[in-house]
């Protein structure tokens, strides 16, 4: 898709305009993708699976090109709005990203979230065989005759609760870290007035990607009743870094995204 191609898109009404910025990108789970820009921009070659490789070289020249578009792009808004982009103090921008990025990181909630992640990980690592076992356990009781319908109900729940989590986990900590730095940011801007801040729409996502978490591990625990011990660890330090956050954005909960949570 061309420049041209993506300015004609972009005036159709049927798009939300923002719903992209406060989503989780889970695409094949959204409902609102017939309403996402992004998304209809991103599908113009969704069905040349080799876009999708991150070892295939048409993958990085797709994003070559896209880059290049978007920079294209960025020039001509900037002209339209009068915005000189050679005026910017890049060294400054530079410095100071990377001292929010690095205070970012030594948050509470940062480091709570990262351990989080790293506690999946290692869980489904140390249990990669208890997944084999329920698999050979819901094949034996197929060739036995029992309801496979519902051995394939209770197999794609696992499936899906593994999916949920494995897609939140580190999520949850990317989108902090955005809510930390741009918390920091309106802390020094005059931002009283403003009904909702990025700070708050990032921490929402990040908010509901526990949320989803936690019971997708719920989940495991009914499936897995052997491993409560350590699944409940795990949902302990996920619970406590949900109220950690909601006590640090106490307005993210009611944060509105454009479509998502309401339309307009």
């Amino acid at each position: 898709m061309n420049k041209k191609d993506i300015f004609k898109l972009a005036k159709e009404s049927r798009f939300i305009p923002g719903i992209y910025n406060y989503c989780d990108y889970w695409c094949e789970r959204c409902l609102f993708t017939s309403r996402c820009l992004t998304y209809a921009i991103d599908s113009d070659d969704i069905s040349d699976s080799a876009i999708h490789d991150l070892n295939n070289e048409t993958f990085w020249n797709k994003m070559q090109s896209i880059f290049q578009q978007t920079a294209e792009i960025i020039i001509e808004l900037a002209k339209e709005k009068g915005i000189d982009l050679n005026s910017l103090d890049m060294n400054f921008a530079s410095d100071n990203m990377s001292l929010q990025m690095t205070e970012a990181d030594n948050h509470e909630l940062s480091k709570a979230a990262s351990y989080y992640a790293k506690m999946a990980d290692e869980w489904f690592e140390s249990e990669y065989s208890l997944f084999e076992r329920k698999e050979d356990e819901i094949n034996t009781m197929l060739e036995i005759g029992i309801d496979g319908s519902l051995l394939r109900a209770k197999a794609d729940s696992i499936n899906d609760a593994v999916e949920v989590i494995q897609w939140y986990q580190h999520q949850i900590n990317v989108k902090l870290l955005r809510a930390i730095m741009q918390d920091d940011i309106a802390d020094t801007e005059e931002s009283d007035n403003e009904l909702q801040n990025d700070a708050d729409g990032y921490t929402k996502i990040a908010l509901i990607g526990m949320d989803r978490s936690i019971g997708a591990w719920g989940n495991l625990l009914e499936y897995f009743p052997e491993k409560t011990d350590s699944i409940l660890d795990i949902l302990l330090k996920l619970d406590r870094l949900r109220r950690k956050t909601e006590e640090h954005f106490p307005k993210a909960r009611k944060f509105k995204r454009p479509g998502l949570d309401s339309i307009g």
